[in-house]
């Protein structure tokens, strides 16, 4: 008993070396892009802090867990670095890919990307882009700041590789709170959307490997945002609202008016009151009782997940009385779960016509890697833990973050889930054993935090 247990506490310290070894390693190589040789120590630092265990991941707390015998000097190391250093977060996530994507392609090929926005709800006024608005992570209007990403993944791992803050319409027409908060002149006013498919088109012209386009029906129900990924060649499965005007199966808008030999001849389709298209939740109703199916797609926590799906070939038909051809057929996925009186989620898909429905399925519900990024990212990696207000600090923060992530996924790929989890990979520095004069502040509260 004692030798097993001797062992298995050598093993532990092994392994603990070998990942602090990789994980220096690792920033090492992130290192090279940050243009001057003093940022290399608050870069290990930081990611140190974002890996470390505790409950609030912003500058001083780390700080004080990192070197608790000088916390004022880590502290002013650290937040110089983060939150003024003129390093290029696009350098760093880039660098990031580099390292973590062939760990994740070599489980498995890439296949989505996945679009989403997180929400940081905030009490104050002054952080920059914070805004009265809808907040995922309270689920509701709320005061907070709004980040739009882009991930790419597989079932086995997913890793962010663009971050970028939402700016509200008032935000950006506000030269003096974009001066005060350091907002870039180039960074105009654009919808979540148009920020996505500008993280799109970079992803595309860095070589990415392309995936499957998943989003939430806050992208699905804009007809520019589909459009636009279908003009780049990229295949989707989107969200969309219950409400979204389709034409059912084997029904398109009606041809031009016949021309009456006077004027220009009519081009735009029709409708007619006994020919017109239905909402998404009215044409789920009418499907026939075998058009359902019920499908497994994943393991989950503490079971199997399935439900009841069914898919049809359909036209949108958003605005198409001011077209000459109908938009272009496309799934209609629709999920419906045995203990609803209703079907309950909706998505539009450009797979094609000859895909099976098991993979509509799958395919749709690898979104969920996106929340499991967001919960550990917050949670375990603080990302909605800066205190600043500024556009820098905010995303160096947020790419600091991601880099550390990346390497947790690294760790991942190289050990059965079982044996890895996201604890302390990187050691602490030792608690100062000094005496303390009466009423000095405590060097270690911090670090229990």
């Amino acid at each position: 008993m004692w030798f097993t247990l001797a062992m298995k506490r050598e093993m532990d310290h092994t392994a603990s070396t070998a990942s602090e070894r990789r994980f220096s390693d690792y920033v090492t190589g992130l290192s090279r892009v940050l243009g001057h040789a003093d940022r290399v120590e608050p870069l290990k630092a930081y990611c140190t802090g974002l890996l470390l265990p505790g409950a609030r991941k912003s500058v001083e707390p780390m700080a004080a867990r990192l070197a608790p015998a000088r916390v004022q000097a880590a502290h002013q190391s650290l937040h110089h670095f983060v939150a003024k250093a003129g390093w290029s977060d696009a350098a760093l996530l880039a660098c990031v890919r580099t390292q973590v994507l062939p760990v994740i392609e070599a489980q498995e090929p890439i296949s989505a990307w996945i679009v989403d926005d997180t929400g940081f709800p905030k009490k104050g006024r002054h952080s920059v882009g914070v805004a009265h608005q809808y907040c995922g992570q309270v689920g509701k209007i709320d005061n907070c700041q709004v980040a739009v990403t882009l991930s790419v993944a597989n079932t086995q791992a997913s890793l962010p590789v663009a971050y970028r803050l939402y700016l509200p319409q008032d935000w950006a027409d506000d030269p003096e709170r974009r001066a005060r908060t350091g907002v870039p002149e180039t960074i105009a006013f654009q919808t979540k959307p148009e920020i996505a498919l500008d993280q799109i088109r970079a992803a595309q012209a860095e070589g990415i490997t392309p995936g499957v386009v998943l989003a939430d029906a806050g992208y699905g129900v804009d007809t520019a945002f589909r459009t636009a990924l279908t003009e780049r060649g990229l295949p989707y499965i989107l969200g969309i609202v219950p409400t979204t005007s389709l034409w059912p199966p084997g029904l398109a808008p009606l041809p031009p008016e016949p021309w009456s030999g006077q004027g220009r001849p009519p081009t735009l389709l029709r409708r007619t009151p006994d020919h017109k298209p239905l909402p998404a939740d009215e044409l789920a109703l009418t499907l026939p009782a075998q058009a359902w199916r019920t499908l497994t797609w994943r393991e989950g926590t503490n079971a199997t997940l399935s439900s009841r799906f069914a898919a049809v070939r359909v036209h949108p038909a958003h605005r198409d009385t001011k077209r000459r051809q109908p938009h272009p057929q496309e799934w209609l996925l629709i999920e419906w779960p045995r203990t609803e009186p209703a079907p309950t989620r909706y998505w539009l898909s450009t797979l094609p016509p000859q895909t099976p429905l098991s993979l509509l399925v799958r395919q749709a519900k690898l979104r969920w890697r996106i929340e499991r990024d967001d919960r550990e990212l917050k949670q375990e990696l603080g990302l909605g833990h800066y205190e600043g207000r500024g556009w820098r600090g905010f995303h160096h923060h947020a790419s600091l973050c991601i880099a550390a992530y990346g390497f947790l996924v690294c760790e991942r790929g190289r050990f059965p889930p079982s044996d890895l989890t996201t604890g302390v990979l990187v050691q602490a520095s030792p608690l100062p054993q000094v005496p303390r004069p009466r009423g000095a502040p405590d060097p270690t509260r911090a670090a229990r935090a």
